[in-house]
Formats: C-alpha cells, sequence, structure tokens
C-alpha cells in the first residue's frame, strides 16, 4: 500500500511557524509524507527536519501588495495542482483559494487552519479594497468546508456564527521539551546581559503595531531590570530608535529571531514574559499568542493584557498578572510587583509548572488526529 501524501501550504517562511512544524509532526507521526509549501527570503532560517517531510520554498520577486498576493495565489494554485496527494492542509485565508480550488479539481480532502480572524486583522482595518476581497473568498469558501481548525474558541464561536458550521480548537500550545544543548550564559555575555540582573521578555515573530512593544519599553524608565525583545516584526525596526528616545537604551536589549531551541532556553534563562496586544481590533481581542504558552512553558510568570483568551488562561492557572488597565504606568506596576512581592514570583513560578502539564501539545494533538482521520474517511469515499 502506497504511503499517504500531506500537501501543507503557508503563506510565511515556515522556519519559525511554530504551528506548522507541530501539524507536520502528527502527519510525520501517522506515517505521511509530508511537503510544507512556503516562501524563502535573504534573512530566512533553515527548515526543522523531521522523518517524511520535504520542503518547497517559492522565492518571489514582489513581496508586498496586492500583485504579490496574486502572483503567489497562482503559483500555490499550479504547484499543488501538478502534485498527487491524499490530503491538502492550508493554514490562514491567505492559501485558502488554490488548496481549495484543487481539492474540488483533484477529488482529495481539504483542512482548513485558521490561525486567527484573518479578515479582522489590523492589516486591513484601514484597506477597504483588499478586507472586501479576503471577505469575499472566505464568505465563498468557509461555508462549503467540512474540516476546519481554529487557535481558540472565542474565534471557533465567531465561525459558527457567521457560517454555521462546526470548528475544531486546537490551540498553539508547545511540545514539552527535553533538556536543550544550548550555552545561555554565553549567548547573554555575547549581547551585553548581565547574570545579575533581572530580564524581562517579550518574544514574538510577529511585533507589529499595538503588540505593546513600544509600552514595555517606556515602562523601563522606572523599572530597575532589563526588557528583552526578542523576534521580528512590522514595528521592530524601529524599537532601538525609541529605546534611545526614552533613554533606556542601556536597559533595553533589541534581538533579532533565533532557532526554537536557542529560544526556549533564553527564554527559560528569563525572570518573567510580556504578553502585551491591545484591545485595538477583533483579531487581537481574540488572540491567544503563541509566547503566553512558551512562558509558562518556560516556567516563568506573565505579565499580559486582558484580553479574554489570555486572562482565561493567566487567571485560570494563576500563572502571572492580568494587567487592570492598558497604560504603561499599570506595566511598570506590574513588572515592580514581580520583582519585589517574592512569594507571589515563587507562587506565579510553580503554577506554571502545573499549567504546563495540561497546557502542551501531547495532549491538544489528540483534536487535530480526530480531524485527519474524519478527512481520510472522506478521501476514502472518493
Amino acid at each position: 500500500m502506497a504511503q499517504k501524501k500531506v500537501i501543507i501550504s503557508v503563506i510565511n517562511d515556515i522556519a519559525t511557524d511554530q504551528r506548522v512544524r507541530r501539524t507536520a509532526s502528527v502527519f510525520s507521526e501517522l506515517d505521511y509524507q509530508v511537503l510544507i509549501v512556503g516562501r524563502k527570503f535573504p534573512y530566512s532560517l533553515p527548515v526543522y527536519e523531521m522523518p517524511g517531510l520535504s520542503v518547497k520554498r517559492f522565492r518571489l520577486l514582489i513581496n508586498t501588495g496586492p500583485l504579490f498576493y496574486a502572483l503567489f495565489q497562482i503559483r500555490l494554485f499550479l504547484f499543488l495542482f501538478f502534485k498527487k496527494t491524499d490530503i491538502l492542509y492550508s493554514n490562514d485565508l491567505d492559501t485558502l483559494l488554490p488548496n481549495y480550488l484543487v481539492s474540488r479539481l483533484k477529488g482529495c480532502a481539504l483542512i482548513y487552519d485558521s490561525h486567527e480572524y484573518f479578515t479582522g486583522v489590523p492589516e486591513l482595518q484601514n484597506n477597504h479594497f483588499a478586507r472586501k476581497v479576503w471577505t469575499k473568498v472566505e464568505a465563498f469558501i468557509f461555508p462549503k468546508l467540512k474540516n476546519v481548525i481554529t487557535v481558540n474558541h472565542s474565534i471557533a464561536n465567531l465561525y459558527h456564527q457567521q457560517y454555521g458550521i462546526d470548528v475544531k480548537v486546537v490551540r498553539n500550545v508547545p511540545d514539552k521539551t527535553d533538556s536543550i544543548n544550548f550555552d545561555v550564559m554565553q549567548w547573554k555575555r555575547s549581547v551585553g546581559l548581565s547574570d545579575d540582573k533581572k530580564v524581562f521578555i517579550l518574544q514574538g515573530a510577529g511585533i507589529n503595531i499595538d503588540r505593546g512593544a513600544e509600552e514595555a519599553i517606556e515602562a523601563m524608565k522606572r523599572v530597575d531590570a532589563v526588557l528583552l525583545i526578542i523576534g521580528g516584526g512590522d514595528v521592530f525596526h524601529r524599537l532601538q530608535e525609541l529605546a534611545i528616545k526614552q533613554k533606556v537604551d542601556q536597559k533595553v536589549i533589541i534581538h533579532p529571531k533565533v532557532a526554537r531551541e536557542e529560544l526556549i532556553a533564553i527564554t527559560a534563562s528569563c525572570f518573567a514574559g510580556l504578553t502585551l496586544d491591545k484591545d485595538t481590533n477583533i483579531n487581537y481581542r481574540f488572540s491567544l499568542p503563541n509566547k503566553l504558552f512558551d512562558y509558562i512553558h518556560a516556567g516563568i510568570p506573565v505579565i499580559a493584557s486582558d484580553l479574554p483568551e489570555v486572562a482565561a488562561i493567566v487567571n485560570g492557572y494563576k500563572t502571572g498578572i492580568v494587567l487592570p488597565k492598558y497604560t504603561t504606568q499599570a506595566i511598570t506596576e506590574a513588572m515592580n510587583r514581580l520583582i519585589i512581592e517574592k512569594e507571589l514570583y515563587i507562587n506565579y513560578k510553580e503554577n506554571c509548572s502545573i499549567a504546563a502539564t495540561d497546557l502542551c501539545w501531547q495532549n491538544e494533538k489528540k483534536i487535530l488526529i480526530e480531524v485527519i482521520l474524519c478527512s481520510e474517511k472522506k478521501t476514502n469515499k472518493l
């Protein structure tokens, strides 16, 4: 019997997308040949390795704007059409149309994974034309889908209200990690971090507008600690200049993306983690950032903005402080409280350990496996 095949499509460069990596690992465990399709940038990190995995990353001359999206849809459609597969797995709305069309033309199963409430992202709020196009694409395809997952119950409920279909929830929780072979102390010395300073970390591949980096930097004026911002995003290149302007550049370290294993070790060496998304749009309001779970698994308390899904985790497991209001002063007070109230800090750390046992991929992936098995039944009937 021929080995089953799946093609997983994503519009990013694959390397730092941990949800895609975990999805691929589940298919690999189910003895699928896995092909991930994404993009390649000059700064892209190498893609992870796993049994049965191959990767195709497109290089495009244009990487922004309407023309880019049009070219990507065509390129992805042609690639998928000429590949044999049992399952197509589409990540987010910007890969869905080619996957849907090919699944109908070739009769293969389709699983749609919505990483966020796509039509509510801030990038579309003031771009009415783009928002209208993506909304029409979603409205045309979504009601016809049989196997849909998303990252939390708030977004699942929104889709159910709009389209009346059942959406499964698979959260972005990390694996239970073994010890990482990475010399954190050497890394700290290389970036100028001293051993005697407490380090607050704000991590993320999408540190964009309204993600709280600016407020965290300003808060450092009255906090005796260091702020480490590590990752990338739309506002990332402006943060060092802002730190200088706020006269806290000696207390703020801005560092680009690192490999996943390095990030796990670095995060675990920090004092506390920040997740400070603002409630400025529906996508942020119902977000459940990867970094929240990364902090919990690293065993460090969390300071979080009061968003429904985030607050439910932080308050439910008592792993940190949910801000009573979103101000720089409130962030400052929360950071100083963790530093001063040592018993509270220790309790939060202990609770992180308990929460990590529940909030792990080994538990969460069971739902994804059910969706895959359901899609296989459809394939077998064709």
